[in-house]
């Protein structure tokens, strides 16, 4: 019998899906299908990629579509379709715009996929995973946004720079909303096995920890027009790599909490086992009382696009 093939379906040909695209064919992970209301924009960008496959040695199938039919029997759906933030402009302002887009995609793309593992990159992120759940009818372990893997890479790098060493030893822990209020926590940050607070002063941390929550708009404003991609990206294909290759990753990810971390009903970022299954458990760690009252302020701004969102019409 034929071996199937694994198949990933990107939503949003923009940068953040093109270059998600490129990484996944290029990294060996799957087949990808491009997709975009734009006519031909996912199909140049596609045949770009094809055309790119031999100078990278894999052999990979790149598409790019306009019809979601050609989606069909994806193993995982990335959703990167939405606007992108402008320079002044919060994720909390891309909410209403962004949830109807999301809405959207979803409902065409589980049509033809219901056994897909879904990842959310669209921001609000935190946010359109709850209208993914919703929208789509799956189960939380099935529903799966990139924010903490992106956050803690920015933590990561951004260590790494100010102490002079290789961001390969930096383990950095990301917790909370993907937004002003992450938490990042750097008593269990580490390089090469040893804990921030040891090798950096409390200043210099704390210069660090608004950085990383401000990283996004750091980019955003010296784009000028437009916003991240490669580490979003980059971080994406961590996510799809452990789910289609069964990992087990414990990457930061944000799922829907029932009762973790003393929150209930919200989507917010934590530590989680991601394998072949999507989210294959929680893994919580004790907080001091600070951290927990951060994380619990961080999920309160979750709470409150959640309850924009549902004054919205449908």
């Amino acid at each position: 019998m034929p071996v199937s093939r694994r198949k990933v379906t990107v939503i949003g040909a923009g940068n953040v899906g093109a270059t998600t695209a490129q990484r996944i064919a290029e990294a060996g992970v799957a087949d990808v299908c491009l997709v975009d209301v734009v006519e031909g924009l996912p199909q140049g960008k596609a045949l770009d990629l094809a055309e790119a496959a031999p100078l990278h040695h894999h052999d990979h199938i790149v598409s790019g579509t306009n019809d979601y039919a050609d989606t069909a029997d994806s193993d995982v759906v990335v959703v990167t379709a939405g606007l992108a933030r402008q320079p002044g402009m919060s994720r909390d302002d891309l909410l209403i715009k962004n949830a109807g887009i999301v809405r959207t995609v979803i409902g065409n793309a589980v049509r033809y996929s219901p056994n897909a593992i879904l990842i959310m990159v669209t921001n609000p992120l935190d946010a359109m995973v709850h209208v993914a759940l919703e929208t789509s009818g799956f189960p939380r372990e099935r529903v799966i946004g990139m924010a903490g893997v992106l956050d803690s890479a920015r933590f990561r790098t951004f260590i790494a720079q100010e102490l002079g060493v290789s961001s390969a030893d930096v383990t950095a822990f990301v917790l909370g909303g993907h937004g002003d209020t992450m938490v990042p926590l750097p008593r269990l940050s580490t390089v090469a096995g040893i804990p921030l607070p040891e090798l950096m002063k409390a200043d210099r941390i704390e210069a660090i920890v608004q950085r990383t929550r401000n990283g996004g708009a750091e980019v955003v404003a010296l784009l000028k027009s437009g916003s991240a991609f490669y580490a979003p990206s980059s971080s994406v294909l961590q996510m799809v790599d452990s789910i289609l290759n069964d990992r087990k990753r414990v990457l930061p990810c944000a799922v829907l909490l029932n009762g973790e971390y003393k929150i209930d009903g919200l989507v917010v970022g934590v530590p989680i086992v991601i394998g072949a299954s999507g989210m294959e458990r929680i893994i919580e760690v004790q907080l001091t009382p600070d951290e927990q009252a951060a994380l619990l302020t961080s999920s309160e701004s979750v709470r409150g696009l959640i309850d924009t969102l549902h004054k919205l019409p449908a």
